[in-house]
């Protein structure tokens, strides 16, 4: 696979609050638009050059609702430079379209998830997460309306087949960002291991940038071996809660510092918001603006 993003560097996303992690199960998840800008402030000052953002409602549920979302934006672009990309996937408790409607407060980056799964555990236990490829096609062709960069998110092997459609059929342009993410086992994702990594990346079509989401105890070696691979990393509270074994970690940001800690000793730093929007393909900042 070529290189796009040279050795010693890695792009760090930073997933900070999703749709399943809450202050019952952290009380450090920050949910509403001031916790969560903050948090993105913090996060950017450890290294993170993005950051993947849901929404929720004053109550902390999960919400599509636009003014929300401009809010969170708005707090963000006041206190730092990241790379801001919204969730499509939302929560169980969205709709189709009520997932994109983020797409109508302008993000540079949007998550396009490339597959249906069933969720097998949890409160919403036997009903399916719907991304069929007619869905798949609608939301890529808004993204593409509005200028806004998809990140195919990719929970098995079975998923690059609408990758690579897509590609085919020209509906995303290189550099084709990957997000591949494993040990979701609630929804269905396949195992945080060094094989199925290893085995996605040889397979991912050139022109690639991928990305390493691990959900749980998976999360740091995981995206060790992820950088080590070439490929960039996600972190935060999102996937996991916890800093150590029976140990909440106390911020995103203290996530953040510990990969970045890791990058370093493998002789990469971390990009700085400027240089992954160069290797992403997107405009600069205030080109954004």
């Amino acid at each position: 696979m070529e290189t796009i993003i040279p050795d010693n560097k890695v792009v760090i996303t930073v997933a900070q609050t999703g749709a399943i992690t809450n202050k019952t199960l952290n009380p450090n998840v920050p949910e509403q638009p001031g916790e969560i800008a903050e948090s993105a402030l913090a996060c950017y000052n450890e290294g993170a050059a993005v950051c993947h953002i849901h929404a929720r409602d004053p109550k902390g549920e999960n919400t599509s609702d636009i003014d929300i979302f401009k809010d969170i934006h708005q707090r963000i672009r006041a206190l730092c430079p990241v790379i801001i990309q919204d969730s499509t996937g939302g929560g169980p408790n969205l709709t189709q379209e009520e997932r994109i409607d983020c797409l109508k407060a302008g993000p540079e980056m949007a998550s396009l998830n490339m597959g249906s799964l069933m969720r097998v555990s949890g409160p919403y236990k036997g009903i399916a997460w719907s991304n069929m490829p007619d869905e798949i096609d609608y939301y890529v062709d808004e993204m593409n309306k509005r200028g806004i960069k998809p990140e195919m998110e990719i929970y098995n092997h079975a998923m690059l087949q609408d990758v690579r459609r897509l590609i085919k059929e020209g509906r995303i342009k290189k550099p084709y960002c990957i997000n591949i993410v494993l040990g979701m086992r609630y929804q269905g994702a396949e195992p945080a291991t060094p094989d199925t990594l290893t085995s996605i990346v040889r397979q991912l079509p050139e022109g690639s940038i991928f990305n390493c989401t691990n959900v749980g105890a998976a999360q740091t070696r995981m995206a060790t071996l992820g950088m080590i691979l070439g490929g960039c990393v996600r972190i935060g509270l999102e996937d996991n809660i916890y800093y150590a074994k029976g140990e909440l970690a106390s911020s995103n940001a203290q996530l953040v510092a510990r990969i970045v800690r890791l990058a370093k000793e493998l002789g990469k730093t971390p990009a700085t918001p400027d240089e992954a929007r160069q290797y992403f393909g997107l405009k600069p900042l205030s080109g954004n603006q």
